[in-house]
């Protein structure tokens, strides 16, 4: 059969190595599979079959520095992923049997105990033989940290196939955003960086949860997939029917040929591949010094991301030797010109040095201030209208009193003039038109600290390149939202902090320590986005436009606006209805919707004023190498994407999940206002940016983004 597409030149800058035990760990593998059934008689594979994958040449390439039994245990854990994978497949997958495949993933779950001395039940099917020999096997030499990490890894795997057959169901194509984020939980790379702590080094529980550590899984995640996707398409698509492919996804979207779809998937997994060395080189050694990590636990996060890198390589190394994938005429990484000595299968110095290093510099070589005339504002989609709240003039008044009380106008970023023209009661009135007047004002309250933050960060911090007082900045913010009720342990020193605490108070009073702690968590994760903007501004780097998009989530506020969502709806809805794969999608949807939209109408104010880098045009117009009305477009669709994606959720996948979680009435209609809340929040932000002067072209000639020229900057407590 002819291939679709010529495979393209891969960048890999990271040798190849085989672990010395891979003979027995293949024999291993092949009498475990046996022994759990799913060889002969299990009607999915033969041995034959195993063989032609050889998931023990996969494991020696990924893990090329553990003992013979580890290999052999992780090679079984990759063999029963596997299997798991060509067995939902052909029981769920091809009959479309959705009902029956949930039933056999709910089980699952309960052979992974936190604690080993919980009884399983009694394996009714090869799968769940496997999983409970692997996990009894594995999980005693972890930390109770990686036992939780690892068993949402797995169910997300296990869990989000559920999505891929819902979409075969439908014969839906996710849009690029969508398909990297559930690609990440159904692609198993996740998973697969756990059995990396576990033939490695486990993450030191200070940095298991921070962003750098989770930047390095996320890239090597999709990388990962993306490299797979290239190699299994003619499998997946062309034999198999299926529709989680990044190639077909790319195809569809852009409207290109097949091969255009896999040389920019190509371009997508080399920028991921260069995100994740610029997050080891730099980001990961100053996490370590700012948590004072101790000399073994930086070795042991050493060993953790070259194990990731081991992955990366050892993983292209078995594709491009594996039966199960297309491989035929495959470009070889080696520049040695035949030889094969230990070092030289992945290190591509030409490809490095050629277009590899051209597209790293090109993102660092961009020249601020650009004159780009007035932001272009297409035709956007939004099939939700707006209201407003009837409180709106009252709560402007309100504003502005509020503003000087707690200083805000009173240190050199904004004045009275700034604060109309942003006009942040009007959002507040938008997002929430049956608020209170109390309600309405605490929401224009903490949309104009958010909006001020966001102004003062780059303004103070990034004109001094003063990184250090940012992060002090930032710490003594998340010191002014104490959790348990005791007293603000620093004297407030600044409008932001004044303010702060005053939101704080006001916000907080009623909630449990939970909920503070979740609103708190939700203040810190947009605060600490400032001081990563802040970083690349100060580098002068473009982000990479994964990162970007998902750290523009983070500073956009979104888990502040969710946070503060969710909390209104009382405890009818359960935790993990929030956080099921559809909600998560609906609220992402929403949020980047809204963040695309916030950088079409302030392209000119960003690009031209503030010499601003991180918005997604520019970001596109980077990637691609395109002029602006160009990647406009393909911002614009992909808004367009995201907005009907919000709408299919609600109308096809949340059904599903209030009847999976058997919701009561109250329930249901708690959501359906969550929903509302929602729709309210896109339509409401939408408004907000046609009606404000704060980005339109004749506003910023005259109130060019800079400190007010009568009086000094404030400058940040040291």
């Amino acid at each position: 059969m002819t291939q679709p597409f010529e495979l393209p030149h891969f960048y890999m800058p990271y040798p190849a190595r085989l672990n010395p035990h891979v003979d027995e760990a293949r024999a291993h593998s092949t009498a475990w599979a046996r022994e759990m059934g799913m060889l002969e008689g299990s009607g999915i594979w033969e041995q034959s079959d195993l063989e032609a994958h050889d998931y023990g040449l996969l494991c020696a390439y990924t893990h090329p520095e553990c003992d013979a039994p580890a290999l052999s245990l992780i090679t079984d854990w990759y063999v029963w992923v596997f299997f798991f994978d060509d067995h939902f497949l052909d029981m769920y997958k091809r009959t479309q049997d959705r009902a029956a495949g949930k039933a056999h993933l709910d089980r699952l779950a309960l052979f992974m105990p936190m604690d080993l001395a919980t009884p399983m039940p009694e394996p009714e099917n090869p799968v769940e033989a496997g999983l409970a020999d692997l996990w009894t096997r594995t999980v005693p030499a972890m930390s109770a940290g990686w036992r939780r990490r690892f068993a949402v890894a797995t169910e997300h795997l296990l869990n989000e196939s559920m999505w891929e057959l819902s979409n075969i169901n439908e014969g839906r194509i996710a849009n690029p955003v969508e398909y990297i984020e559930m690609r990440r939980k159904v692609g198993g790379a996740p998973w697969s960086a756990g059995l990396v702590e576990y033939a490695r080094a486990e993450v030191p529980a200070a940095v298991a949860g921070t962003r750098p550590m989770r930047v390095l899984m996320e890239t090597f995640s999709d990388a990962v997939h993306l490299r797979n996707d290239l190699f299994s398409y003619q499998r997946e698509v062309g034999d198999e029917g299926e529709l989680s492919n990044g190639v077909l996804v790319l195809e569809t979207f852009f409207g290109c040929t097949t091969q255009e779809a896999a040389d920019t998937v190509n371009d997508v997994l080399t920028s991921r591949l260069h995100q994740f060395e610029h997050t080891a080189l730099t980001e990961v050694p100053a996490l370590a010094l700012e948590r004072g990590l101790t000399p073994d636990e930086v070795a042991d996060v050493a060993a953790y991301t070259q194990g990731l890198q081991d992955w990366q390589s050892g993983g292209h190394e078995w594709h491009m030797r594996s039966s199960r994938y297309m491989n035929e005429n495959a470009r070889s990484t080696n520049p040695w010109h035949g030889l094969t000595g230990p070092g030289t299968t992945a290190a591509d110095v030409g490809a490095l040095l050629a277009s590899a290093g051209a597209e790293r510099l090109r993102a660092y070589t961009h020249v601020p201030y650009q004159k780009v005339g007035p932001s272009l504002i297409p035709d956007l989609y939004m099939p939700f209208q707006v209201e407003l709240c009837p409180h709106l003039p009252g709560a402007r008044r309100r504003l502005v009193d509020w503003t000087h009380r707690t200083g805000i106008l009173e240190e050199g970023v904004w004045d009275e003039d700034k604060l109309a023209a942003a006009d942040l009661a009007l959002c507040s009135a938008g997002l929430d038109p049956d608020a209170t007047p109390e309600a309405l004002d605490l929401s224009a309250a903490w949309l104009a600290w958010g909006t001020y933050g966001d102004d003062y960060y780059p303004l103070v911090f990034g004109h001094r390149r003063d990184l250090a007082a940012a992060r002090l900045t930032t710490q003594r913010l998340a010191a002014c939202m104490p959790v348990d009720g005791e007293e603000v342990p620093v004297v407030p020193a600044n409008a932001m902090e004044r303010a702060l605490v005053d939101l704080w108070a006001r916000t907080t009073a009623e909630m449990t320590p939970d909920q503070r702690r979740t609103l708190k968590d939700a203040v810190n994760v947009m605060t600490e986005s400032w001081v990563w903007e802040l970083s690349n501004q100060l580098q002068n780097r473009i982000p990479d436009p994964v990162d970007y998009l998902e750290m523009r989530r983070a500073t956009f506020g979104s888990d502040l606006t969710m946070a503060l969502c969710r909390m209104g709806h009382g405890p009818s809805v359960p935790p993990e209805v929030y956080r099921s794969g559809p909600v998560s999608a609906l609220e992402n949807a929403a949020v980047d919707y809204a963040c695309l939209l916030n950088d079409v109408f302030s392209y000119q104010k960003e690009i031209e004023y503030e010499g601003e880098i991180h918005n997604s045009i520019l970001v596109v117009q980077n990637f691609f190498g395109c002029d602006y009305p160009t990647a406009l477009g393909v911002v614009h669709d992909l808004m367009t994407q995201r907005m009907r994606q919000f709408e299919h959720v609600v109308a096809r996948e949340l059904p599903v999940v209030y009847d999976d979680f058997d919701l009561s009435d109250e329930a249901r209609g708690a959501m359906r206002t969550y929903v509302s809340d929602l729709q309210n929040w896109m339509a409401g932000i939408l408004n907000w940016h046609s009606e404000v002067d704060r980005y339109k072209s004749a506003y910023l000639a005259r109130r060019a983004h800079g400190f007010l020229p009568d009086r000094p900057p404030a400058l940040p407590v040291s």
